[in-house]
C-alpha cells in the first residue's frame, strides 16, 4: 500500500548526487577538449 508523503518528508529526500558529478565531469572534459583543439589543431585525414 502506498503512503502519501508530507511536505516535510519530501524535503528530506536526497538524490541526484551522481548525476551532478557526471555533469560537472562532462563539462570539464568538454572544456579540456576545446582548449586542446585550439592549442594543437589536428588536420583532417
Amino acid at each position: 500500500m502506498m503512503k502519501e508523503l508530507t511536505t516535510q518528508e519530501l524535503k528530506q529526500i536526497n538524490g541526484g548526487a551522481l548525476g551532478t558529478y557526471l555533469l560537472v565531469a562532462g563539462i570539464v572534459i568538454f572544456i579540456i577538449g576545446v582548449i586542446d583543439g585550439y592549442v594543437r589543431p589536428l588536420k583532417c585525414r
